[in-house]
């Protein structure tokens, strides 16, 4: 997986969810738009501020998460 630049954790922007440069737009809501059938251009017009490597980089963080294992911790 390439290293992604552009998607951020802060506790305090949408409690810690996965978003896009420190905005308050997270990884989900973008993945949503586009699994709506929203195309890029229809996107980057409804929020002036994303760029068009911002959805290329949530569509990569989301399906290297899906494919990401999480294995409960043993003690």
């Amino acid at each position: 997986m390439k290293h992604l630049t552009r998607i951020t954790f802060n506790p305090e922007v949408m409690g810690g969810k996965p978003c896009i440069r420190g905005l308050r737009v997270t990884v989900g809501m973008v993945v949503g738009l586009v699994a709506s059938g929203y195309s890029t251009a229809e996107i980057l017009k409804q929020y002036p501020y994303l760029e068009e490597e911002d959805i290329r980089e949530a569509l990569s963080y989301a399906a290297w998460r899906v494919e990401e294992i999480e294995l409960p911790l043993t003690r």
